[in-house]
């Protein structure tokens, strides 16, 4: 069993140094080193965490609030080191979806999922 785990420190250790993260780290210390950056994308998830819990508590979301959100989306999207943090972390979110699909396939494989899609 101590060998899974060590496979799996073995593959944070990778992912740490992988092109991705380091990109990531990167653009995230960037906008934390630019104050207006850091204010708008603090903005921004703030926003988006306020309306998930509203989603996850059941209420349903106005039309204003989704406005609101898409409006302040667009615009963190357009800042360009904030845009490209988005896309870093679009990039990393795949990777580790794609580990996870990787890892759980013997779970698949045993129980029968996936089968006939």
């Amino acid at each position: 069993m101590s060998n899974t785990y060590d496979k799996a420190h073995e593959l944070s250790r990778v992912l740490k140094e992988s092109d991705e993260f380091n990109q990531l780290a990167e653009l995230h210390a960037k906008v934390n080193a630019d104050a207006q950056a850091k204010q708008m994308l603090d903005g921004f998830r703030a926003i988006q965490m306020e309306l998930q819990q509203k989603q996850m508590q059941g209420m349903e979301l106005t039309e204003e609030e989704i406005q609101k959100a898409q409006s302040v989306f667009e615009l963190v999207q357009q800042h360009e080191v904030i845009g490209k943090l988005m896309e870093a972390e679009q990039r990393m979110s795949q990777l580790i979806g794609d580990l996870n699909r990787i890892i759980a396939e013997p779970l698949e494989e045993l129980y029968g999922l996936g089968e006939g899609e």
